[in-house]
Protein backbone atom coordinates (compact mmCIF):
# COMPACT_ATOMS: atom_id res chain seq x y z
CA UNK A 1 0.00 0.00 0.00
CA UNK A 2 2.60 2.27 0.92
CA UNK A 3 4.87 1.46 -1.78
CA UNK A 4 3.00 3.30 -4.33
CA UNK A 5 3.18 6.84 -2.52
CA UNK A 6 6.92 6.04 -2.16
CA UNK A 7 7.21 5.96 -6.24
CA UNK A 8 5.35 8.83 -6.45
CA UNK A 9 8.75 10.59 -4.84
CA UNK A 10 10.78 8.99 -7.46
CA UNK A 11 12.90 7.54 -5.04
CA UNK A 12 16.04 6.73 -6.76
CA UNK A 13 16.38 10.37 -8.05
CA UNK A 14 15.70 11.71 -4.74
CA UNK A 15 18.05 9.29 -3.16
CA UNK A 16 20.97 10.43 -5.69
CA UNK A 17 20.03 14.42 -4.60
CA UNK A 18 20.54 13.89 -1.15
CA UNK A 19 24.16 12.06 -1.32
CA UNK A 20 25.35 15.12 -3.37
CA UNK A 21 23.43 17.23 -0.21
CA UNK A 22 24.51 15.24 3.04
CA UNK A 23 28.45 15.17 1.01
CA UNK A 24 27.89 19.59 1.45
CA UNK A 25 27.38 18.85 5.12
CA UNK A 26 30.12 16.70 5.45
CA UNK A 27 32.79 18.42 3.25
CA UNK A 28 31.80 21.64 5.29
CA UNK A 29 32.69 19.88 8.52
CA UNK A 30 35.15 18.93 7.52
CA UNK A 31 36.76 21.64 6.30
CA UNK A 32 35.42 23.34 9.36
CA UNK A 33 38.24 22.14 11.99
CA UNK A 34 37.63 24.87 14.13
CA UNK A 35 35.09 23.02 15.87
CA UNK A 36 34.65 19.16 14.75
CA UNK A 37 31.84 17.35 16.05
CA UNK A 38 30.76 13.89 14.41
CA UNK A 39 27.42 14.35 16.77
CA UNK A 40 26.48 17.48 14.75
CA UNK A 41 27.53 16.36 11.63
CA UNK A 42 25.35 13.34 11.45
CA UNK A 43 22.26 15.19 13.03
CA UNK A 44 22.99 17.30 9.95
CA UNK A 45 23.05 15.28 7.55
CA UNK A 46 19.76 13.77 9.45
CA UNK A 47 18.23 16.86 8.62
CA UNK A 48 19.41 17.39 5.32
CA UNK A 49 18.04 13.42 4.28
CA UNK A 50 14.60 14.09 5.90
CA UNK A 51 13.63 17.57 4.77
CA UNK A 52 15.47 16.99 1.62
CA UNK A 53 13.52 13.75 0.62
CA UNK A 54 9.88 15.38 1.42
CA UNK A 55 10.60 18.42 -0.67
CA UNK A 56 12.05 17.17 -4.08
CA UNK A 57 9.86 14.37 -3.08
CA UNK A 58 6.96 16.02 -3.50
CA UNK A 59 8.28 17.95 -6.15
CA UNK A 60 8.06 14.77 -7.97
CA UNK A 61 4.60 13.77 -7.07
CA UNK A 62 3.24 17.44 -8.42
CA UNK A 63 5.26 16.59 -11.71
CA UNK A 64 3.20 13.37 -11.99
CA UNK A 65 -0.03 15.17 -11.72
CA UNK A 66 1.07 17.22 -14.40
CA UNK A 67 2.67 14.57 -16.32
CA UNK A 68 -0.54 12.31 -16.46
CA UNK A 69 -1.35 12.96 -19.76
CA UNK A 70 2.14 12.07 -21.42
CA UNK A 71 3.28 9.35 -18.81
CA UNK A 72 1.06 7.20 -20.36
CA UNK A 73 2.65 7.12 -23.65
CA UNK A 74 6.07 6.69 -22.43
CA UNK A 75 7.87 3.55 -22.00
CA UNK A 76 9.96 5.09 -19.29
CA UNK A 77 7.32 6.43 -17.44
CA UNK A 78 4.18 4.49 -17.87
CA UNK A 79 4.57 2.17 -14.96
CA UNK A 80 4.59 5.05 -12.57
CA UNK A 81 1.65 4.96 -9.73
CA UNK A 82 -0.48 7.34 -11.76
CA UNK A 83 -0.45 6.47 -15.32
CA UNK A 84 -0.78 2.51 -13.97
CA UNK A 85 -4.12 3.88 -12.28
CA UNK A 86 -2.81 3.27 -8.43
CA UNK A 87 -2.95 6.82 -7.29
CA UNK A 88 -5.89 9.28 -8.58
CA UNK A 89 -3.83 12.42 -10.11
CA UNK A 90 -5.48 14.57 -7.47
CA UNK A 91 -4.31 12.98 -4.63
CA UNK A 92 -0.69 13.04 -5.99
CA UNK A 93 -1.32 16.20 -6.52
CA UNK A 94 -2.41 16.56 -2.57
CA UNK A 95 0.56 14.09 -1.10
CA UNK A 96 3.16 16.62 -3.16
CA UNK A 97 1.87 19.58 -2.18
CA UNK A 98 1.63 18.34 1.49
CA UNK A 99 5.44 16.72 1.94
CA UNK A 100 6.89 19.70 0.51
CA UNK A 101 5.39 21.98 2.51
CA UNK A 102 6.00 19.82 5.65
CA UNK A 103 9.74 19.66 4.06
CA UNK A 104 10.22 23.27 3.63
CA UNK A 105 8.51 23.81 7.75
CA UNK A 106 10.71 20.68 8.63
CA UNK A 107 14.10 23.22 7.29
CA UNK A 108 12.65 25.77 8.86
CA UNK A 109 12.62 25.03 12.38
CA UNK A 110 15.63 22.81 12.29
CA UNK A 111 18.06 24.73 9.90
CA UNK A 112 16.44 28.10 9.44
CA UNK A 113 15.26 30.21 6.97
CA UNK A 114 18.01 30.21 4.86
CA UNK A 115 18.05 26.38 4.30
CA UNK A 116 14.24 26.82 4.41
CA UNK A 117 14.17 29.01 1.85
CA UNK A 118 16.42 27.12 -0.59
CA UNK A 119 14.10 24.13 -0.38
CA UNK A 120 11.10 25.97 -1.75
CA UNK A 121 13.00 27.72 -3.78
CA UNK A 122 13.98 24.26 -5.56
CA UNK A 123 10.08 22.93 -5.38
CA UNK A 124 8.94 26.48 -6.91
CA UNK A 125 11.56 26.00 -9.48
CA UNK A 126 10.86 22.59 -10.52
CA UNK A 127 7.52 22.46 -10.31
CA UNK A 128 6.37 25.76 -12.34
CA UNK A 129 9.55 26.65 -13.83
CA UNK A 130 10.58 23.24 -15.28
CA UNK A 131 7.33 21.30 -15.46
CA UNK A 132 4.64 23.30 -16.36
CA UNK A 133 7.00 26.10 -18.36
CA UNK A 134 9.59 24.83 -19.94
CA UNK A 135 9.38 20.98 -20.52
CA UNK A 136 6.95 20.93 -23.14
CA UNK A 137 7.79 24.11 -24.81
CA UNK A 138 11.51 24.47 -25.46
CA UNK A 139 14.53 22.28 -26.13
CA UNK A 140 16.15 23.94 -23.55
CA UNK A 141 13.99 22.80 -20.92
CA UNK A 142 16.16 20.42 -18.93
CA UNK A 143 19.26 22.99 -19.40
CA UNK A 144 17.08 25.33 -17.34
CA UNK A 145 15.37 23.19 -15.59
CA UNK A 146 18.23 21.34 -14.08
CA UNK A 147 18.70 24.58 -11.58
CA UNK A 148 15.80 22.83 -9.17
CA UNK A 149 17.74 19.49 -9.01
CA UNK A 150 21.47 22.09 -8.31
CA UNK A 151 20.51 23.30 -5.22
CA UNK A 152 20.79 20.24 -2.56
CA UNK A 153 24.41 20.89 -1.89
CA UNK A 154 23.96 24.89 -0.76
CA UNK A 155 21.16 23.45 1.31
CA UNK A 156 23.00 20.81 2.64
CA UNK A 157 26.04 23.62 3.47
CA UNK A 158 23.47 25.66 5.43
CA UNK A 159 22.25 23.27 7.58
CA UNK A 160 25.87 22.24 8.53
CA UNK A 161 26.57 26.02 9.04
CA UNK A 162 23.57 25.97 11.40
CA UNK A 163 20.39 28.03 11.85
CA UNK A 164 20.67 31.23 9.99
CA UNK A 165 17.41 33.91 9.33
CA UNK A 166 17.29 35.70 6.14
CA UNK A 167 17.85 39.14 6.49
CA UNK A 168 15.04 41.70 5.20
CA UNK A 169 16.28 44.44 5.97
CA UNK A 170 16.99 45.63 2.63
CA UNK A 171 17.84 44.46 -0.76
CA UNK A 172 21.36 44.20 -0.50
CA UNK A 173 21.70 42.66 2.82
CA UNK A 174 18.25 40.36 1.40
CA UNK A 175 21.13 38.42 -1.14
CA UNK A 176 24.02 38.42 1.15
CA UNK A 177 22.26 36.48 3.63
CA UNK A 178 20.82 33.84 1.09
CA UNK A 179 24.35 33.97 -0.97
CA UNK A 180 26.42 34.05 2.29
CA UNK A 181 27.99 30.72 2.41
CA UNK A 182 32.03 31.62 3.81
CA UNK A 183 33.19 29.33 1.01
CA UNK A 184 33.12 29.10 -2.77
CA UNK A 185 32.41 24.51 -2.58
CA UNK A 186 28.81 24.84 -2.33
CA UNK A 187 28.62 26.81 -5.71
CA UNK A 188 31.16 24.62 -7.04
CA UNK A 189 29.16 21.82 -6.17
CA UNK A 190 25.80 23.44 -7.74
CA UNK A 191 27.60 24.12 -10.97
CA UNK A 192 28.94 20.72 -11.23
CA UNK A 193 25.56 19.54 -11.05
CA UNK A 194 24.07 22.39 -13.49
CA UNK A 195 26.22 21.89 -15.97
CA UNK A 196 26.29 18.22 -15.71
CA UNK A 197 22.59 17.17 -16.68
CA UNK A 198 22.09 18.35 -19.95
CA UNK A 199 24.63 15.82 -21.39
CA UNK A 200 23.89 13.33 -18.72
CA UNK A 201 19.86 14.00 -19.75
CA UNK A 202 20.75 14.05 -23.57
CA UNK A 203 22.54 10.75 -23.51
CA UNK A 204 19.19 9.39 -22.22
CA UNK A 205 17.15 11.31 -24.73
CA UNK A 206 18.99 10.17 -27.57
CA UNK A 207 17.72 6.73 -27.32
CA UNK A 208 14.23 8.03 -26.00
CA UNK A 209 13.98 10.17 -28.95
CA UNK A 210 10.73 8.78 -30.07
CA UNK A 211 9.21 8.18 -27.38
CA UNK A 212 9.78 11.94 -26.26
CA UNK A 213 8.45 13.05 -30.18
CA UNK A 214 5.01 10.60 -29.27
CA UNK A 215 4.60 12.70 -25.88
CA UNK A 216 5.31 15.83 -27.66
CA UNK A 217 7.76 16.98 -25.61
CA UNK A 218 10.84 19.05 -27.40
CA UNK A 219 14.01 17.00 -26.31
CA UNK A 220 16.94 17.67 -28.24
CA UNK A 221 17.72 15.00 -30.11
CA UNK A 222 14.21 14.57 -32.07
CA UNK A 223 14.08 18.42 -32.28
CA UNK A 224 17.29 19.38 -33.19
CA UNK A 225 18.46 16.08 -34.47
CA UNK A 226 21.66 13.89 -32.72
CA UNK A 227 24.38 15.81 -34.57
CA UNK A 228 23.55 19.02 -33.19
CA UNK A 229 22.48 17.12 -29.79
CA UNK A 230 26.11 15.25 -29.62
CA UNK A 231 27.42 18.60 -30.63
CA UNK A 232 26.21 20.51 -27.75
CA UNK A 233 27.08 17.44 -25.68
CA UNK A 234 30.32 17.78 -26.19
CA UNK A 235 30.46 21.14 -25.25
CA UNK A 236 29.25 20.83 -22.12
CA UNK A 237 31.06 18.20 -21.00
CA UNK A 238 34.87 20.29 -21.96
CA UNK A 239 33.09 23.09 -19.93
CA UNK A 240 32.30 20.17 -16.94
CA UNK A 241 35.77 19.13 -17.36
CA UNK A 242 37.17 21.93 -16.71
CA UNK A 243 34.92 22.98 -13.79
CA UNK A 244 35.92 19.55 -12.29
CA UNK A 245 39.23 20.65 -11.97
CA UNK A 246 38.20 23.93 -9.70
CA UNK A 247 37.12 21.56 -7.02
CA UNK A 248 40.52 20.76 -5.60
CA UNK A 249 41.48 24.40 -6.27
CA UNK A 250 38.72 25.48 -3.85
CA UNK A 251 38.87 22.76 -0.96
CA UNK A 252 42.51 23.11 -1.14
CA UNK A 253 42.23 26.75 -0.71
CA UNK A 254 44.98 27.14 -3.72
CA UNK A 255 47.80 25.37 -1.59
CA UNK A 256 49.76 23.98 -3.28
CA UNK A 257 50.84 20.48 -1.77
CA UNK A 258 50.63 16.41 -2.64
CA UNK A 259 46.97 16.01 -1.23
CA UNK A 260 45.80 18.36 -3.77
CA UNK A 261 48.21 17.30 -6.46
CA UNK A 262 46.24 13.79 -5.88
CA UNK A 263 42.84 14.69 -5.77
CA UNK A 264 43.59 17.27 -8.86
CA UNK A 265 44.58 14.01 -10.62
CA UNK A 266 41.72 11.81 -9.25
CA UNK A 267 39.57 14.90 -10.68
CA UNK A 268 41.28 15.21 -14.09
CA UNK A 269 40.66 11.05 -14.41
CA UNK A 270 37.04 10.61 -13.18
CA UNK A 271 36.44 13.67 -15.59
CA UNK A 272 38.41 12.30 -18.83
CA UNK A 273 36.52 9.56 -18.27
CA UNK A 274 33.09 10.70 -18.92
CA UNK A 275 34.34 13.14 -21.39
CA UNK A 276 35.53 10.18 -23.74
CA UNK A 277 32.44 8.43 -23.49
CA UNK A 278 30.52 11.69 -24.77
CA UNK A 279 33.09 11.64 -27.63
CA UNK A 280 32.66 8.02 -28.59
CA UNK A 281 29.16 8.46 -29.59
CA UNK A 282 28.79 8.23 -33.20
CA UNK A 283 26.08 10.44 -34.86
CA UNK A 284 24.86 7.41 -36.56
CA UNK A 285 24.43 4.66 -34.09
CA UNK A 286 22.19 1.46 -34.33
CA UNK A 287 20.03 0.66 -31.55
CA UNK A 288 20.79 -2.62 -30.09
CA UNK A 289 18.41 -5.45 -29.42
CA UNK A 290 16.84 -3.53 -26.84
CA UNK A 291 16.21 -0.87 -28.26
CA UNK A 292 19.12 1.48 -26.97
CA UNK A 293 22.00 3.24 -28.45
CA UNK A 294 25.21 1.35 -26.71
CA UNK A 295 27.53 4.13 -26.63
CA UNK A 296 24.88 6.78 -25.51
CA UNK A 297 23.07 4.28 -23.13
CA UNK A 298 26.86 3.75 -22.07
CA UNK A 299 27.31 7.52 -21.28
CA UNK A 300 24.12 7.67 -19.59
CA UNK A 301 25.68 5.24 -17.25
CA UNK A 302 29.35 6.70 -16.94
CA UNK A 303 27.65 10.23 -16.26
CA UNK A 304 25.86 8.69 -13.12
CA UNK A 305 29.24 7.32 -11.70
CA UNK A 306 31.12 10.22 -13.11
CA UNK A 307 28.57 12.57 -10.79
CA UNK A 308 29.46 10.24 -7.24
CA UNK A 309 32.80 9.80 -7.68
CA UNK A 310 33.42 13.89 -7.55
CA UNK A 311 31.59 13.96 -4.74
CA UNK A 312 33.39 11.27 -3.05
CA UNK A 313 36.69 12.84 -4.03
CA UNK A 314 35.37 15.84 -2.65
CA UNK A 315 34.92 14.36 0.40
CA UNK A 316 38.18 12.51 0.41
CA UNK A 317 40.40 15.69 -0.51
CA UNK A 318 38.55 17.44 2.48
CA UNK A 319 39.46 14.46 4.62
CA UNK A 320 43.44 14.56 3.06
CA UNK A 321 45.64 12.11 4.40
CA UNK A 322 44.08 8.43 4.31
CA UNK A 323 40.65 9.81 3.51
CA UNK A 324 42.33 11.00 0.46
CA UNK A 325 43.61 7.94 -0.33
CA UNK A 326 41.27 5.65 0.32
CA UNK A 327 38.48 7.52 -1.98
CA UNK A 328 41.19 7.68 -4.68
CA UNK A 329 41.55 4.14 -4.65
CA UNK A 330 37.69 3.25 -4.46
CA UNK A 331 37.31 6.08 -7.55
CA UNK A 332 39.73 4.25 -9.66
CA UNK A 333 38.76 0.51 -8.80
CA UNK A 334 35.28 1.63 -9.88
CA UNK A 335 36.27 2.61 -13.00
CA UNK A 336 38.33 0.01 -13.81
CA UNK A 337 35.79 -2.63 -12.65
CA UNK A 338 33.38 -0.78 -14.78
CA UNK A 339 35.75 0.02 -17.84
CA UNK A 340 36.55 -4.36 -17.43
CA UNK A 341 32.96 -5.77 -17.42
CA UNK A 342 31.68 -3.56 -20.06
CA UNK A 343 34.37 -4.73 -22.41
CA UNK A 344 33.92 -8.19 -21.72
CA UNK A 345 29.80 -7.99 -21.62
CA UNK A 346 29.08 -5.06 -23.84
CA UNK A 347 25.87 -3.96 -21.71
CA UNK A 348 26.59 -0.11 -20.49
CA UNK A 349 24.92 -0.70 -17.82
CA UNK A 350 28.29 -2.31 -16.17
Amino acid sequence: MMIKWVQLTKPGVVILLQITAISAVIVHDLLDTSDISVSRTIESALITLVGGYLTAGGSNAINMWYDKDIDPKMKRTRNRPVPRGEVNPTDALFFGIAISVLGVAWFSKYAGQVAAFWAAFSVIFYVMVYTIWLKRRTVQNIVIGGLAGSTPPLIGWFVATGPKDIDFSGIDFFLASLFDTGSLVPFFMVGLIFIWTPPHFWALALYKSKEYEIAGVPMMPWVRGVERTLAEMKIYSVILFLVSLVGPYLIFSGTISLDYLISQILCTVIAFWYLRSIFMIPKDEIPDENGRLPLAARSFWVSQLYLGLMFLTALAGASGGLGLYLGGTISVAVIVRSELEYSATGNPFS
